[in-house]
Order: C-alpha cells, then structure tokens, then sequence
C-alpha cells in the first residue's frame, strides 16, 4: 500500500515525460506517398532523383551534362572519364579524406566527370569535386575536429530519457555548423561553374516516409540561383550524414497544390552504402570510345571485425545492425563493379587494410582519425591502396 503514491507520481511523471517528448518533435504532413517523386524542390525539376525509379530523369541529365562538356571544350577533344563514389563510415571518412589528399601529393589524381557520396561520403564529396584548391578545408574536416566539434552526447539520464522518447540519441547542433563553416556561398558557386561544364555532384540521402533512396543534384540546385540554395545544400550534407536513431532527422519543405509539406531524411547509408549510378542507366548508351574508370572509395573495412557480443538487447542489436551493414555495403560495390563490367568501364576500389590497427576511444577520437587520415594519405600518395576486383575484397591482398 506504501508504494502507491510512489507509483502514481511515476505514472503522472512518465505521462508528462511522454507529452513532452511528443509535443518537441511535431511536423508538417509529408506529401502524398504517390506524388512524392513527381514534387519538384524549390522548384528545380532536376534538383533530385529517385535511385530506384524510372531512370529517364536521370540519363537525361547525363545528356546534358555531355552537351555541357562538349560546350566547354569549345571543340577540343575530350579526354578520359573519371567517376568517384565514397561511401559512408562515420568517422572511418578520416581515410577517404586522406586517400584524396595522398592522390593529390602524388600528382595522379585526376579531375572527375561524376563525384557521388553517401553519409561520411557526402563529407567529402564537394571537396573532392572542387579539386585539390579544396584539401585543406578537408583536411581540417576530418582531423582538426574534437567530438564534441562533431555532435554533443547527453548525460546518462537525458540518453535514457532520448533511447525512449526521443528521436535520437545525440545533438548534431555542431556538426550543422560546421558544415556551415565549409558549405558557404563560395563553394556553392564553384560548384555551379562546375556543374557548368559538365560535371556532376550526387549526394545521397534516405527519404523514411516512402523509405526509398533520394540522390539529390548539387550542381542543379547550386546553378538554380534559388536564395535557399545554400540553405538546401547544407541540410542535405547533414541529413546523409544524420544515423537513424543516433541522430535526429532533417525536415525538408516542399510545396505542392499550395500546401506545405515536410519530408523526414536520414543518413543514405539506412538505403545504401555507396553509389555510382543505377544498373538501369548507361552513361553512354553504348560503349564508349573515351577511357572511363570508376574510382570506388570504402570508409571503411572490408574484412570482418571478431569481438566478444555481450548477451543484451542493446548489444545484440548493435551488432546486428553493423552487420547488416557491413554486407550492404560489399553488396553494393559489387553491384557497381558488375555494372561498370558491363559498361566497359574501368573499377578501382579502395578500402581500410588488415594491417591499420589504430586504437578507438570512443566516436570520432581525434587520435584515432588523425592516424587513419595519415595511413589513407600513404595509401592514396602510394597508389597501392587500390584493387581491381571486388571478389578480392576481405580475401587477398594483391592489386
């Protein structure tokens, strides 16, 4: 009998705890399920596409982004293709920023056609599109950085209260800063002029109402002169970056038949872990005459990673998930080189090594990314980081 007033305050606690909770994460409705790949952001029609749609919208843009570069070439011939894909990682993007800046010192690295990039990825792709002007910016992304640079973590109690009620465990507040740092009206004008002759930049992210994935056209959306651009940009970049669950959520506006909407997007990886293009597009339609080589950037590894799992839900959880995604994301590169195979397109991917052993502390430890920084830095400055074939991924070693 004691412990009812104890109960009921507990009861009326978790009550108030919970309104809270809902009444804090309120929103627009998203646009119709059925309409939503039809509804045109900002008003750029070619702002985005759909990776599992029709792939018309996309080759068309792949036709006039070879008009642009012949324009530009102002009758010059053309000379090879270059793609990149960098995938997502967390803070193993350390090595992906790395291999950039170790190709740059080597003098190789070429200027590419297509740059395409998922969480991590999405990090680093507008600076490896804009070229080696960019790699200090990159640099100080992903090793002049502290956690708490990158996202702010809540004491025991409030992650308790989050892991519950909450639509995530941790604040990306200064992760959208910095983002905001880099991602400024410079940049978004250099990628205009860019996009201008030619050259393509995909970011990808996951649209959770209609759970498909959304690659979205930066040098379309950068071209646009629409005054929230930019605004758009930055929260795309956080929103491939933004883990379910870890991180909250980004809301993009649409409008359509004069309402409002509001669509909920995550981290790409939650639909995929790297991408060039869909297996239903050709670039060329045929066979090229031109030298294409696909460059595929893994943040991460590729063998298996053995440790003891506690017996929890948390736990097994955990390490389900990272599984599920460790073998997403080896599918996914297979499933780029075998369309690369049949495109008559050059593969070349890269991944961290057995031998990198560096120790973690905890997210995003400086020590951790500033030594897998450097060993990406070798391997890119090197050229031995690259293989030619998936099938040797996790098995050999040999180029």
């Amino acid at each position: 009998m004691r412990f009812r007033p104890l109960r009921r305050a507990a009861t009326i606690l978790l009550a108030a705890l919970l309104m809270t909770g809902c009444a804090s994460y309120l929103r627009l409705d998203p646009p119709p399920a059925a309409e939503t790949e039809d509804i045109p952001v900002l008003g750029i029609p070619n702002a985005r596409f759909w990776f599992d749609a029709d792939p018309a919208p996309l080759m068309r843009e792949g036709r006039m982004m070879a008009e642009r570069e012949r324009a530009a070439a102002q009758g010059l011939p053309l000379g090879p293709q270059n793609f990149l894909a960098l995938s997502g990682g967390g803070d193993n993007g350390a090595f992906g920023a790395g291999m950039m800046l170790g190709w740059t010192a080597a003098g190789t690295r070429p200027r590419f056609n297509l740059v395409t990039g998922i969480s991590a990825g999405a990090l680093i792709a507008p600076f490896a599109f804009l070229g080696p002007d960019y790699d200090e910016a990159l640099r100080d992304v992903f090793t002049g950085q502290r956690p708490q640079d990158i996202l702010l973590l809540p004491h025991q109690a409030r992650a308790a209260f989050a892991l519950f009620f909450g639509e995530a465990i941790a604040d990306t507040s200064p992760l959208s800063r910095l983002i905001a740092r880099h991602a400024n009206e410079a940049m978004l004008a250099a990628i205009a002029a860019e996009y201008a002759k030619g050259r393509l930049l995909l970011i990808g992210t996951t649209n959770l109402d209609v759970q498909r994935p959304v690659v979205w056209n930066i040098g379309a959306i950068a071209a646009s002169g629409h005054p929230d651009a930019l605004s758009l940009f930055r929260r795309i970049l956080l929103a491939s970056a933004s883990i379910p669950g870890a991180f909250p959520p980004v809301l993009v506006e649409v409008q359509h038949e004069g309402r409002v909407f509001q669509e909920m997007h995550v981290d790409g990886g939650a639909s995929m872990q790297v991408f060039l293009y869909p297996p239903s597009v050709n670039p060329s339609g045929q066979r090229s005459q031109r030298p294409r080589t696909a460059h595929v950037i893994r943040n991460g590894r590729v063998d298996v990673e053995a440790s003891r799992t506690p017996r929890g839900v948390l736990s097994i959880t955990r390490r389900s998930a990272a599984t599920l995604l460790h073998y997403s994301g080896l599918g996914d590169i297979s499933r780029i080189h075998l369309t690369t195979l049949r495109d008559g397109i050059a593969f070349r991917v890269a991944y961290i090594g057995r031998e990198f052993d560096h120790p973690r502390r905890e997210p995003f430890d400086p020590a951790y990314m500033q030594a897998l920084f450097a060993y990406g830095f070798e391997r890119g400055r090197s050229g031995d980081g690259w293989r030619s074939e998936p099938s040797t991924v996790g098995i050999m070693d040999t180029p």
